[in-house]
C-alpha cells in the first residue's frame, strides 16, 4: 500500500510537471500568435514578436524580439524595436476576455524617427493605429469570437533611445522616461487598438521632447535647414495629440 501511494503520488507529481509545462507552452504562444496575428492590423504595418515566455501560475514572463516597421513610403526597417518586454499579468484572467495586466517594463527600446518636410514616420504610424480604433477587424478576440479588453495597472519604458534621420545625417539622442498608470481601468477595459493608441501617444509625446532637443544639434552639425525640418517635422507630430496646435 505504501509502495502504491509512494508511485501515485511520483506519478501525480509528473503530471503536474507536464500540465505546467505544457500550459507555459501553449499560453506564451497564444500571446505569440495574438500579438503577430492582430499587431499589423492595428499598425498597418509588418509587426514581429519572435518569442513569449509566460507562466500560467505567476503571470510574469518576457516578450522578446518585438518590432514594429516603417509605415508604407519610409525606408526599409523598423519603425521601433523593443528587445526584452517584462510583463506580470493576473493569472486569473490570461485565458478570459478581459485580461489585467499588472505591469509592463520596457528597457533600452529603439525608436527610428525620420521626417519628410511636416510628416514622419512615427506620425504615419500614430494615423494608421488611430484608423484601426473603430475597426472591429483589428481587435484581439477570444477563440470563441468574444472582443478581448485590456487593464494595464503600471507601464514603465526607460532608457529608450531615438535616432532622427537616416545614415550618416542621423542623430541619436535620450527619450525621456515614460510611466503611465490605469489604462483602460476606468472604462472597465479597452480594445487593443485603443491600449496601443493611449501608449503610442505617450511614446510620441517623448520622441517630440527628443527631436526637439535634436533640432538644435542637427541644426549646429548640418545645417540651419536640416534643423529648421527636424523642428518642422516635431511641430506635425504636436498636431496628432490630444489638445495639440
Amino acid at each position: 500500500m505504501k509502495k502504491f501511494l509512494l508511485v501515485s503520488g511520483a506519478a501525480l507529481l509528473v503530471l503536474v510537471i507536464v500540465a505546467y509545462l505544457v500550459a507555459t507552452f501553449f499560453l506564451g504562444s497564444i500571446v505569440k500568435a495574438g500579438v503577430n496575428n492582430y499587431g499589423p492590423r492595428i499598425t498597418g504595418t509588418a509587426v514581429v514578436l519572435q518569442d513569449a515566455d509566460i507562466s500560467p501560475l505567476s503571470g510574469g514572463g518576457t516578450l522578446k524580439g518585438f518590432s514594429v516597421a516603417n509605415p508604407e513610403g519610409w525606408t526599409q526597417g523598423d519603425a521601433f524595436s523593443l528587445g526584452e518586454v517584462r510583463v506580470k499579468m493576473r493569472p486569473s484572467s490570461l485565458l478570459g476576455s478581459h485580461v489585467i495586466v499588472e505591469e509592463v517594463f520596457i528597457d533600452q527600446p529603439v525608436f527610428r524617427y525620420e521626417t519628410k518636410l511636416v510628416r514622419s514616420n512615427i506620425g504615419d504610424l500614430l494615423k494608421n493605429i488611430e484608423a484601426a480604433v473603430g475597426s472591429s477587424d483589428a481587435q484581439a478576440q477570444t477563440e470563441q469570437g468574444e472582443p478581448m479588453k485590456f487593464e494595464v495597472k503600471h507601464f514603465r519604458l526607460q532608457g529608450g533611445k531615438v535616432t532622427v534621420g537616416v545614415g550618416n545625417n542621423a542623430v541619436t539622442l535620450p527619450m525621456p522616461p515614460i510611466e503611465l498608470r490605469d489604462l483602460g481601468t476606468k472604462e472597465g477595459g479597452i480594445t487593443s487598438s485603443q491600449l496601443a493608441m493611449a501608449i503610442m501617444r505617450s511614446i510620441t509625446s517623448s520622441v517630440i521632447t527628443a527631436t526637439t532637443e535634436a533640432a538644435g544639434k542637427i541644426g549646429g552639425t548640418m545645417g540651419a535647414a536640416a534643423g529648421d525640418a527636424a523642428k518642422k517635422a516635431s511641430e506635425g507630430l504636436k498636431k496628432l495629440l490630444p489638445g495639440g496646435k
